[in-house]
């Protein structure tokens, strides 16, 4: 019904180096390159992102023992600024780390960014280059013949739609990717989503924390962090839980479960007030790294099990799936006219700066009745509530919405 919707919605909002990816793979490859296309990209276009870095802690004497290869696997993938430190530079970097940490590796050039207006703005200045969205309309069934592939599509309520012509496509259905490369007639990947749940902590928890701490990686998650947000608040996650269904609704066991580390890597934390908990689910795979490939046959691509680090590949997915669409028998030529966007400034930091104009509606996150009705307007309008809050914030903060929702509600004409 949105762009930006389910999986792109739920992250942990990190504009990530690679520097931890697995050297030589895909994944290393795209992460590293997308990794400045986004920065540039969201400096360009006005999204809130902050440079604030990272600090991977070794809790035991086993953990700090594989920095050294950290270290090396990050000169591998091109990043040779990372640097490993004792106990006390660690505790000195992060005073409010709980007790035990044994040194970490200092990852400078790790950013946090707003997770929302990514999608968005990529989809605003496809639009404003000449693109279509079709919102709302799933995909039932693919019939490929001659030069054109059709698809048949329905609106979430069940009703058929036009079906969708086209002479090249582009798999990029995430959690239904492999449904989907199973009706093009391939398989070589199958899809088990991998739930990660997160807990988001109040604006006050702010200061417990100068950067994102990183946990000591383990051969099937990054595990559990702490980082800061550009919204001002402190978050606590993920989880990482493969399941058989696609529920994203939090778990007592999950939460638990990031409570006891968030005990451990920032005591004080635990003392501030809950904001929010959610869950995302990764389109995890049988495999270790991305499932992109062509087949030129078909005039198709997949672009599969793209997992946690999606964001910060998202670019350079795009330019490997215009290489895959070429070698597909695609033509393309570069654009001298191409319109850019340029996206409302959600950071926190942003917003004290440039507060917003007019009455302010929802205090908490201090969203003016102007942000409101802008969000409700233009060429992917909000249309539900959801909707205004990923454009805006408003309801996000700390009451939740408790003070401010029906006002939302009058303004934006939507029912929460």
């Amino acid at each position: 019904g949105d762009v930006g919707d389910a999986t792109s919605k739920a992250n942990t909002a990190i504009l990530h180096t690679g520097f931890d990816a697995p050297p030589g793979s895909t994944e290393a490859r795209l992460v590293a390159r997308g990794y400045h296309l986004l920065r540039d990209w969201a400096r360009h276009s006005s999204v809130s992102i902050e440079e604030t870095g990272a600090l991977l802690v070794a809790w035991s004497d086993e953990q700090f023992a594989t920095l050294p290869a950290l270290a090396s696997k990050a000169a591998s993938n091109g990043y040779h600024r990372t640097e490993i430190v004792d106990a006390a530079t660690t505790r000195e970097l992060e005073p409010h780390l709980g007790p035990g940490a044994l040194g970490g590796l200092l990852v400078p050039d790790e950013h946090v960014i707003d997770p929302w207006s990514v999608p968005l703005g990529f989809a605003l200045e496809a639009m404003a280059n000449g693109a279509t969205v079709l919102l709302d309309t799933e995909v039932t069934a693919v019939a490929i013949g001659g030069e054109v592939t059709e698809l048949a599509t329905r609106s979430s309520a069940g009703v058929p739609g036009s079906a969708v012509r086209a002479r090249f496509v582009v798999n990029a259905a995430g959690l239904r990717g492999d449904l989907v490369h199973r009706w093009f007639g391939f398989d070589g990947f199958t899809i088990r989503p991998r739930r990660g749940e997160l807990i988001v902590f109040d604006k006050l928890a702010r200061p417990l924390l100068n950067r994102t701490i990183l946990p000591v990686p383990t051969a099937t998650t990054k595990g559990v962090l702490v980082a800061p947000t550009v919204f001002g608040n402190v978050m606590l996650g993920p989880t990482a839980d493969d399941v058989d269904d696609f529920s994203t609704a939090s778990t007592r066991d999950g939460i638990d479960r990031l409570l006891a580390q968030g005990r451990r890597i920032l005591p004080a934390l635990l003392d501030e007030e809950v904001t929010a908990v959610y869950a995302g689910l990764r389109p995890a795979t049988e495999h270790t790294d991305y499932q992109l490939r062509a087949e030129a046959a078909a005039r198709y691509v997949a672009l599969g099990g793209i997992r946690s680090t999606g964001l910060s590949a998202s670019m350079a997915i795009a330019e490997t799936a215009l290489e895959l669409l070429v070698s597909c028998g695609a033509a393309f030529r570069p654009r001298s006219d191409g319109a850019s966007v340029t996206m409302p400034r959600l950071g926190w930091s942003d917003r004290a700066r440039e507060p917003g104009q007019g009455r302010i509606v929802c205090h908490c996150e201090q969203v003016s009745e102007q942000a409101l009705r802008q969000a409700c307007a233009g060429p992917l309008p909000a249309t539900t509530i959801d909707g205004v809050r990923r454009r805006t914030r408003a309801l996000n903060g700390r009451c939740q919405g408790f003070s401010c929702t029906a006002e939302v509600g009058a303004v934006t004409g939507l029912v929460p």
